[in-house]
């Protein structure tokens, strides 16, 4: 059964932007801080993105979306891996938020064309 779009934003805002830096604007989650771990913290922050990319597949989400969302996935935790620059480049990329707002745009899409096509049918009057 899939998870709804509210439950899968929340577990992108805690992966992304759960906290934010004092004095500062900016906004880290528990991936940034995960991904302080040498040599573990990367793979234990992309199961969470997966599940996402899971969530997103069993919503009807089409092969296209997947393959964007996993390419946002692939690049985060490619340049997460090294060091330093990758803990920087995670506070800013935020792929869990990028890859639910494309799975929210998609399914927007897909609302506004059933509506369409359901006003659109002709109505057959019964004699």
């Amino acid at each position: 059964m899939p998870a709804d779009i509210g439950k899968l934003d929340r577990l992108a805002a805690q992966m992304d932007a759960a906290f934010r830096i004092p004095g500062t604007g900016i906004r880290i989650g528990l991936d940034s801080l995960i991904g302080l771990i040498p040599g573990v913290g990367d793979g234990l922050a992309v199961a969470p993105a997966i599940y996402i990319i899971t969530q997103a597949r069993n919503m009807g989400a089409p092969w296209y979306l997947i393959g964007r969302m996993a390419m946002n996935t692939g690049i985060d935790l490619a340049i997460g891996a090294i060091p330093l620059v990758g803990d920087i480049f995670d506070v800013g990329f935020k792929a869990n938020k990028r890859n639910v707002a494309l799975l929210k745009e998609h399914l927007e899409k897909e609302k506004r064309r059933s509506v369409q096509t359901a006003a659109q049918k002709p109505h057959r009057m019964e004699a």
